[in-house]
């Protein structure tokens, strides 16, 4: 991977390449995980069954030194590095709910080194910006404070600098290394999201046949190893495009599957089922 400096492509992801930091020990800290989430809208963390499924995940992972964060709320090019100082802001991005979902906090201490590697991993013909003042989005925020309500761990959020599903995966590959140093990479999206078309968006709803369709067809291709199937998704799954009508929720799964040692595995699929219709299909890969 030429120090995060070399452009892959999918083989170079495929082989798995990882690199130490210098001074970091391969039993010190614990190699963390890279994930794929549906984080869901502030109301999700009233559900009972997904606060569960999410305390759980949390308790069965190594303790991480750090989160990266990559949430479908924030698209920006190029590659933007946010707030990376202690209590960093959170961002309401959302309307019309109760007052209660505005007043949340999750002070996290501020990770300025994660961010100095995060810039160092990419290419050198690529910029890098910054946006100090950015604030963590719900889609980082929301399964953090279920996850780690301790708000103890430092946190940093980076855009997504495309949608395109070749070009997330090179970009999980870059960022790989920081897995050997006890950083918890976190794509959060949601398996299906085509909230313009739920009929009943009450959170226990029946899921419409377009979800259940594609989260079927998502759980297969996992299931198999299909990264090629997940890539060609708006073209061939089931469902689409109500599914997705756009696809910023299904794009951090690709920086999850390249941030992986191989996007071909068969991940850990640690959530299932619907919330008002959506299907909340969650994973962990090595």
């Amino acid at each position: 991977m030429g120090g995060g400096r070399q452009a892959a492509g999918l083989t170079g992801v495929r082989d798995g390449m990882r690199r130490l930091a210098p001074g970091v020990n391969a039993g010190m800290p614990d190699r963390m995980p890279a994930l794929f989430l549906s984080h869901g809208a502030p109301p999700l963390v009233d559900d009972p069954t997904w606060v569960a499924q999410l305390k759980q995940w949390a308790r069965d992972l190594p303790r991480p030194r750090a989160i990266l964060m990559i949430s479908a709320h924030w698209e920006s090019a190029p590659l933007t590095i946010g707030s990376t100082t202690t209590g960093t802001p959170l961002t309401y991005d959302f309307g019309g709910f109760a007052p209660k979902y505005y007043q949340v906090e999750y002070r996290s201490p501020g990770a300025p080194e994660l961010g100095q590697r995060v810039a160092a991993l990419m290419p050198d013909n690529e910029s890098v910006a910054y946006q100090p003042n950015r604030g963590l989005d719900h889609g980082a925020y929301v399964p953090l404070t279920v996850m780690y309500p301790d708000a103890d761990i430092p946190v940093l959020q980076i855009s997504m600098p495309t949608l395109d599903p070749q070009r997330l995966l090179h970009l999980g590959e870059r960022l790989r290394p920081l897995r050997d140093e006890g950083v918890l990479i976190i794509g959060s999206g949601f398996t299906t999201h085509g909230l313009p078309f739920l009929r009943d968006p009450s959170p226990t709803a029946e899921a419409p046949g377009w979800s259940k369709e594609f989260d079927a067809w998502a759980h297969e291709r996992f299931a198999t190893g299909d990264v090629e199937g997940l890539i060609d998704f708006q073209a061939t799954a089931p469902g689409m495009p109500y599914a997705h009508p756009t696809t910023e929720h299904f794009a951090p799964l690709f920086v999850a599957l390249g941030a992986s040692d191989d996007p071909e595995q068969v991940p850990t699929e640690t959530v299932d089922g619907f919330w008002i219709g959506l299907a909340k299909r969650s994973i962990q890969l090595v």
